[in-house]
């Protein structure tokens, strides 16, 4: 039986349990935990994105994904580590840490973080996995995919349409994959989602009169591939300065091997190096 062919899709509930959401990941390539940010730091996370967004340049009218169609009601906000100290927490929080280690290993690139505010009336994409960029065939997840709900994501205002277990096809969608089994991601607000780089998704779309769902996409893959994000042009030498040596790493400047200057990384401390 196919995706298409396949019953109604459901995804696995949401649970608190950071095992159990390791099983959900290899089992449906998805996994929601619920309660990840509560009070004070989610109030913090959803200021801090909002507050990013009323003040981007263009307000909205600024680059696109070619994923994207239908109504320009969608404001994405890019680079997000720029913006607030918050969004580097999160990129390397302790959690979001354990869940990429369990799907891709370790070491990792943070490839992007960004944000994706869907507006009433906005419109979704067209179905994709994250990682049909890279070379076919696949034999495991390249990367992996993590969602910060800012706000409740619900079936009417948008929520991120998901096909579990797509990623056992092993491939990006076809065509004909167009119409296969979705479920909307539900999850409160303060809800950390992952899902693996082989499972296909589109944003959902937002029926409301005048809801906005704000959620932070933070893309990381395995260290052979290029960053969506070229950190070494676009970062406030701020961020790094403050940087712990997770980030550093997942940024690409305390590497091995590979992306060297004079035999060394490009930011090497080596009383703080991370081990492997």
């Amino acid at each position: 039986m196919t995706l298409v062919e396949a019953a109604p899709a459901r995804l696995p509930a949401a649970t608190r349990d950071p095992e159990q959401a390791e099983r959900d990941l290899a089992q449906h390539g998805v996994c929601i935990v619920e309660g990840v940010l509560q009070g004070a730091d989610l109030q913090r996370a959803r200021d801090a994105l909002y507050h990013a967004a009323e003040t981007d340049p263009g307000r909205g009218k600024g680059p696109r994904i070619r994923l994207d169609y239908g109504p320009e009601s969608n404001q994405r906000v890019w680079n997000l580590l720029n913006r607030d100290r918050v969004f580097s927490e999160l990129a390397e929080h302790p959690l979001a840490m354990r869940l990429l280690r369990s799907v891709i290993g370790w070491p990792a690139l943070l490839s992007n973080i960004s944000a994706n505010i869907t507006g009433p009336g906005g419109g979704d994409s067209y179905v994709h996995c994250d990682q049909q960029y890279m070379p076919e065939p696949w034999s495991r997840p390249q990367g992996i995919n993590f969602v910060w709900c800012l706000d409740d994501f619900t079936p009417d205002n948008g929520a991120t349409m998901m096909a579990p277990g797509s990623h056992l096809e092993n491939r990006a969608p076809r065509p004909g994959d167009a119409a296969a089994a979705h479920a909307p991601l539900v999850a409160p607000a303060g809800s950390l989602c992952a899902f693996e780089g082989r499972v296909w998704h589109k944003t959902g779309v937002n029926v409301t009169a005048d809801e906005r769902r704000a959620g932070i996409f933070a893309w990381y893959t395995l260290p052979i591939y290029r960053q969506q994000e070229n950190w070494y042009l676009s970062l406030n030498p701020t961020v790094l300065q403050f940087a712990s040596p997770t980030l550093l790493e997942l940024l690409g400047y305390q590497t091995k091997g590979f992306g060297l200057v004079n035999g060394l990384p490009p930011l090497w401390r080596e009383e703080h190096a991370t081990p492997n």
